[in-house]
């Protein structure tokens, strides 16, 4: 497997080399890279964990014929016959209230295939995305585009944030509009055909199929790189080009997949952007949530020029699960500063609440060990610097719910505070913990 890496990692760096040096050219001839080491390799990168499509098939299943089952697999894509699967729908809780999430699951060969797909055009869009762009991209994470922003508004004092809520991306992407943009690069017909199959690929809901006219594949390996590419044409390639050299001031976008915000140092520049963003998006089948969407004021408030003495609230505004405001630095000095959001912790703690609940009559080493599992999860996504509070709390609701659900295991047998002291003492939950620093 060794070898077989760093021959595909040679291919790959071969394509970036040549993306790199030439921005305007066609690749039209990509798919014959794909071999049974690529196969093997884009095997290795796919997670095992995954639930199983609508063939019933996991990942282990597959592994006990791998070598039979890649180089039919590789057959059938080089000769036409591979049919894409529709994919599984399964629906998650949305937020704190009643309103569920849609996700796809693809069979695990299919799986296989898109991660190949995606090793074959990454190196490609890696030279043409731009720096504002974070989602889903190697190296890059939702932190780097936290801190990225952070940096951005320290350095800057504040601005005019301009937060903007796209209606239903993944399930609005007009096909017509991402087959025209991935030609601008991909123009390997075997390639842009698959690509085709995975956007026409049916979705199977109670037992029955219905075929989208448009959305990417939802939870399909393929399908974050496909939105980068969309929105890099649509937003980010446009705002870079076509609207900073028009603006007085400075502005710069910070993207992580259809979340974004846009940081300006000019107020007049914000407003023409805002009123000139629903008509972009609307060229492309994308529309603006109208309520969510929205401008606002967030200077430095120790600054001359900010008036905030009449006792108003200082603006704040959310991005990817954090709360930006602004605080105190160590010095007295006011910085930028981000905490959970209300919303995000409200749901987490839910779901702690209701999994105890749940899983309350598991032996407590059990419940301790899935317990600790979900608070480190928690941790190393909100510890961040500056969010103590947020953190504590969390882990003090943490604690209550387990002893709450734990009382009620059994009505004679209560589950005092003295004894679940002394439990907590045996087993004890992660203390909060900072894992990204500034």
């Amino acid at each position: 497997m060794h070898s077989n890496s760093e021959d595909v990692y040679t291919k790959r760096r071969r394509i970036a080399v040549l993306a790199m040096d030439r921005p305007e050219l066609g690749f039209t001839s990509l798919h014959h890279l794909i071999d049974l080491p690529w196969l093997k390799e884009a095997w290795r990168k796919t997670r095992k964990s995954g639930a199983p499509g609508i063939d019933g098939q996991t990942a282990k299943q597959y592994e006990e014929n791998l070598e039979d089952n890649l180089q039919d697999l590789l057959s059938r894509f080089r000769n036409g016959r591979y049919k894409a699967p529709a994919v599984r729908r399964h629906h998650i809780p949305k937020g704190t209230g009643t309103e569920t999430r849609p996700i796809g699951i693809p069979t695990f060969e299919d799986k296989i295939l898109q991660r190949a797909m995606v090793m074959l055009i990454e190196p490609i869009y890696e030279q043409d995305f731009h720096n504002g762009s974070y989602g889903f991209r190697p190296g890059r994470s939702a932190h780097h585009a936290l801190q990225a922003l952070r940096k951005e508004i320290k350095r800057k004092k504040g601005g005019w944030i301009l937060e903007v809520d796209l209606r239903k991306f993944f399930d609005t992407l007009d096909h017509a509009h991402l087959r025209e943009f991935i030609q601008r690069r991909v123009r390997d017909g075997v390639v842009r055909r698959h690509i085709g199959k995975w956007l026409k690929a049916g979705v199977m809901e109670e037992g029955n199929v219905s075929y989208p006219d448009s959305g990417s594949p939802q939870g399909g390996v393929i399908s974050p790189i496909l939105a980068n590419v969309y929105l890099h044409y649509v937003l980010d390639q446009w705002f870079e080009q076509e609207v900073k050299p028009r603006l007085r001031g400075s502005a710069k976008l910070i993207r992580y997949a259809d979340d974004f915000v846009i940081l300006f140092s000019d107020h007049e520049d914000a407003m023409r952007v805002m009123e000139v963003l629903p008509k972009r998006f609307g060229r492309f089948g994308l529309s603006v949530h109208p309520k969510k969407t929205r401008l606002l004021d967030f200077r430095d408030p120790w600054h001359p020029s900010v008036r905030n003495g009449q006792g108003g609230r200082r603006e704040t505004f959310d991005l990817l699960g954090f709360t930006f405001y602004w605080g105190k630095g160590p010095k007295g000095n006011p910085v930028p500063k981000t905490k959970t959001m209300s919303s995000r912790l409200t749901r987490s703690i839910r779901s702690i609440y209701q999994w105890c609940r749940t899983h309350r009559h598991w032996p407590v080493r059990e419940q301790w060990s899935k317990l600790c599992q979900k608070v480190r999860g928690h941790y190393a996504y909100y510890g961040v610097s500056g969010n103590s509070r947020s953190l504590a709390n969390f882990h003090r609701q943490v604690t209550r719910a387990w002893r709450k659900w734990l009382n009620r295991r059994n009505r004679k047998r209560r589950m005092r505070w003295e004894k679940f002291n002394w439990l907590l003492a045996r087993y004890p939950l992660p203390q909060p913990k900072i894992y990204h620093r500034e």
